[in-house]
């Protein structure tokens, strides 16, 4: 099965997913393998080739980022336990207010994922998030959503992220870089401000299982919390196993975005080595609270929690690879022509097809981008701030929509303890609004300058 029939045979598989775990409550994992497999039966894989397909769809995610979820949570773990997570939340309240920590996390998210990517990004940053939502009492999904996106936002947009740069260099700007940073950043606002007043609006229909209640006798108030501890770290030590991994995979995207090669740079600028460096700190902190006779136990726990979160991501990754591995992106690609006459929004729909398909952000960054290469010259996209608007529509198409295929859908869903279905509700309702208002900002800036 090819062409309209597979895009088809697609759509179906999706609806035959979220009813499988919504309305049947069969396990995500269960649910998107069962899928996976049915999909790959119907295209145009080899039967021989399928169990290849899976295994590699599986292990590429832990590939990517099996490992980093694992050091990340237990930094995270090691941060709640020591009250080190509490004492970040002190300061963040004390520099934007108690009745701020969306916007505290939408800007921390944004700036962050910069020069890491968003599903570490988000790692990292959500023992913040929780002990936040502690802290303030404010709406946990609202936390959640608002540091999603802004790490989304910064991830499809400014380099040194792969994806910009990859587009970038196809379609020959990649000597504009400065360029792209600076029309990113300025770019990013109109999602920026549209994901903060979602996440304000969904925090209050939605309802995860971390919320804080004032009303539930277990959750102790900040004082009591503080007093459990005894004494909570220092400032510098509090932040460290999370500042430290970042400025460490800044640096090496820095290095690396100006073409230099510095081998111990790029050792410790890695996702894992940078966040093994926080787990160290972490026990720093745990030994300096005199609390590492509970480190065994906490890895352990670490590892039960985890476990779950890695299959369902892994499970994602399966189904993403199913359809590369299809004829889907092929024909949508030879077909791309069709879209052409609709200008600057073409590269954002079939970013957007691209990116709902197969689950990647960046491969949907990297494919339109060359498909948009041959073209770009009979678009009249040829001037450096054209191009650089082409690939900000890119990125923009890139974020919409994040669902079961895309790995930080299962991660910001599982970390942020919400079902699948909030999962829709929130991050998939919520890439889709903050993908159309960076369209709406990238139409009108083309506007001004075309």
């Amino acid at each position: 099965m090819t062409g309209v029939p597979l895009i088809i045979a697609f759509v179906v598989a999706v609806v035959l997913m979220i009813l499988a775990i919504s309305k049947l409550k069969i396990h995500p994992f269960l649910s998107i393998m069962g899928v996976s497999l049915l999909l790959a039966l119907v295209s145009d894989i080899a039967l021989a080739d399928i169990p290849g397909v899976i295994g590699a769809g599986f292990s590429g995610t832990f590939t990517s980022i099996g490992i980093v979820i694992i050091l990340g949570a237990l930094v995270g773990i090691l941060l709640e336990v020591t009250g080190a997570a509490l004492k970040m939340s002190d300061c963040v309240v004390k520099l934007v207010g108690k009745k701020n920590p969306e916007l505290a996390m939408l800007i921390m998210g944004w700036i962050v994922s910069i020069p890491v990517f968003c599903d570490s990004g988000f790692v990292v940053l959500n023992p913040i998030r929780k002990s936040l939502v502690k802290r303030t009492g404010k709406s946990s999904v609202a936390c959640t959503v608002a540091l999603s996106m802004g790490l989304y936002i910064a991830h499809c947009f400014i380099p040194p992220t792969p994806g910009p740069i990859a587009a970038a260099n196809t379609l020959g700007i990649g000597e504009h870089l400065l360029l792209l940073m600076g029309i990113g950043t300025l770019l990013s606002i109109p999602p920026l401000i549209a994901g903060f007043f979602f996440a304000k609006y969904i925090g209050k229909k939605v309802k995860a299982a971390d919320e804080a209640d004032s009303n539930d006798d277990t959750v102790k108030s900040y004082e009591e919390l503080v007093k459990s501890f005894g004494k909570l770290p220092n400032g510098f030590m509090a932040f460290a196993p999370i500042v430290v991994p970042i400025i460490l995979m800044a640096i090496a995207s820095a290095v690396s975005m100006a073409g230099a090669s510095v081998s111990i740079i790029s050792f410790l600028g890695t996702p894992i080595i940078a966040l093994t460096v926080g787990v160290i700190l972490g026990v720093i902190l745990l030994a300096q609270q005199k609390m590492m006779n509970k480190f065994y136990e906490l890895t352990n726990d670490t590892l039960k929690t985890v476990g779950p979160i890695l299959f369902v991501t892994a499970a994602g990754g399966v189904l993403g690879k199913v359809i590369s591995s299809s004829d889907m992106v092929n024909y949508i690609t030879e077909h791309a022509g069709a879209l052409s006459a609709i200008g600057i929004f073409f590269p954002f729909i079939l970013a957007a097809i691209l990116k709902s398909a197969q689950g990647s952000s960046t491969v949907a960054i990297t494919t339109t981008a060359g498909i948009m290469a041959p073209l770009m010259g009979v678009m009249g996209l040829t001037t450096p701030i054209l191009a650089v608007l082409t690939v900000i529509a890119i990125g923009a198409g890139a974020m919409t929509v994040s669902h079961a295929n895309d790995s930080y859908f299962w991660v910001v869903t599982n970390f942020g303890e919400m079902t699948p279905e909030q999962g829709y509700k929130t991050q998939t309702l919520g890439t889709l609004i903050i993908g159309i208002a960076s369209m709406i900002g990238v139409f009108i800036t083309y506007l001004i300058v075309h």
